[in-house]
């Protein structure tokens, strides 16, 4: 089996990417009892539909070919995988091998593809050349050598204590990022070049497509005809993975979920390509006292029925320290508060802060005295007024 055109496997069979050998099996029975030819005699359209399926199954379900099919984007039996690993690399790298036309056998060759109309009424000449090699070098140039390849963004997150996000301060984080190699210094490889065992010096590879031959630029010299020994540290990556703790500044109200951004943190460039940025995401910790609401402080405090009947000013704890909240007569319990300017000092508008807004928790005492007792009897015979009658009102 030799296919060249540019053609969906996983849309034709109805299956994602990630699709199991299982799954792709099960789309296949479903779909070839619905367009097998004993099933639709006559049936020029289920006669393709069931071709197409059957050719989508034969390379989907065999892992080689599939395999290079994912690489390369098409399957031909011509194609090694070896090959086809190199093409790809040039795909995900932004280089195409270019076409050499003149390894094409043209005779009789008359504007259509060999066999393109075959089952639609013989070995026709439907489908055009373009259509054929459009999808699978469109854009194809001369491979260009290796420059300088930017390094990657990397992000993390990054937990700090609540007292560092307010106030500010050193943080520090363990992450491990691609640095250049130390051996071959980001070029990948070492020693001196020798003759590429893919085309054999000539910068050339022929590739078979039904009845057609065509070169293409060899994958894996890039054309040169020579390749040069992989470095035993990096294999071949121009970079190594390591392990490193960064520093980073946290500045006075910062925010959780807030991004901070170190320039050159990420991973190393090769070829003298600059590294990429390393991106943190700021998780703030919580605090047993206070919660925190964007640059607000919110906190609950307890107050005594009296304070809270006859008002009253008490001490509560701000994060500056203590500071004096004035009760107003009658406060009820869950009432809130707001102390202004007693919040977080905001990082995005230098001179504004938030405000610690206050939430009233009234305490019932526990009466153990008769005389305690006596005093509340008083006080009920002297607010007779029933809080649950606006209730009934409602009803």
């Amino acid at each position: 089996m030799a296919t060249t055109t540019n053609k969906d496997y996983y849309a034709t069979l109805g299956v994602k990417k990630t699709a199991t050998q299982e799954e792709i099996r099960k789309a296949f029975r479903k779909a070839a009892r619905r367009y097998h030819p004993d099933v639709n005699p006559g049936d020029k359209k289920a006669e393709e539909k069931f071709k197409e399926i059957s050719e989508a199954n034969d390379v989907l379900s065999d892992e080689k070919k599939r395999k290079v099919y994912d690489q390369v984007g098409f399957y031909s039996d011509q194609i090694d995988p070896a090959t086809a690993e190199a093409y790809a690399r040039q795909q995900r790298e932004g280089r195409r091998p270019p076409v050499d036309f003149g390894g094409f056998d043209f005779n009789g060759f008359s504007g259509g593809v060999p066999g393109a109309g075959e089952g639609a009424g013989g070995p026709g000449w439907g489908g055009s050349f373009k259509d054929i090699f459009s999808g699978i070098f469109s854009g194809a140039q001369h491979a260009q050598p290796h420059g300088p390849q930017p390094g990657t963004d990397l992000e993390y997150q990054a937990t700090v204590d609540f007292w560092t996000a307010i106030r500010g301060g050193q943080a520090r984080i363990q992450i491990n990022r691609q640095e250049v190699c130390p051996t071959c210094h980001g070029q990948a490889h070492t020693g001196g070049a020798m003759t590429c065992p893919e085309c054999h010096g000539s910068g050339q590879v022929t590739q078979m497509g039904g009845r057609m031959k065509f070169n293409i630029t060899c994958p894996r010299c890039d054309g040169t005809g020579k390749i040069s020994n992989d470095c035993a540290t990096c294999h071949g990556e121009g970079t190594v993975t390591r392990s490193e703790a960064v520093e980073f500044r946290i500045k006075a109200g910062t925010r959780d979920g807030q991004r901070i951004r170190l320039q050159g943190k990420g991973n190393a460039g090769t070829n003298g390509g600059a590294a990429g940025d390393l991106f943190l995401i700021v998780r703030t910790g919580p605090n047993p006292v206070f919660t925190r609401q964007g640059d607000d402080i919110l906190l609950t405090v307890p107050v005594t029925v009296a304070e809270a009947s006859l008002g009253s000013k008490v001490e509560v704890p701000t994060i500056e320290g203590r500071a004096q909240l004035k009760i107003p007569p009658g406060t009820q319990s869950g009432q809130k508060l707001r102390m202004r300017e007693r919040g977080v000092e905001s990082a995005q508008q230098p001179g504004q802060r938030g405000d610690q807004i206050v939430t009233v928790n009234v305490v019932v005492p526990h009466l153990n005295d008769e005389r305690s007792r006596e005093i509340m009897r008083e006080l009920g015979r002297l607010n007779p007024a029933d809080p649950r009658a606006p209730l009934f009102d409602k009803l």
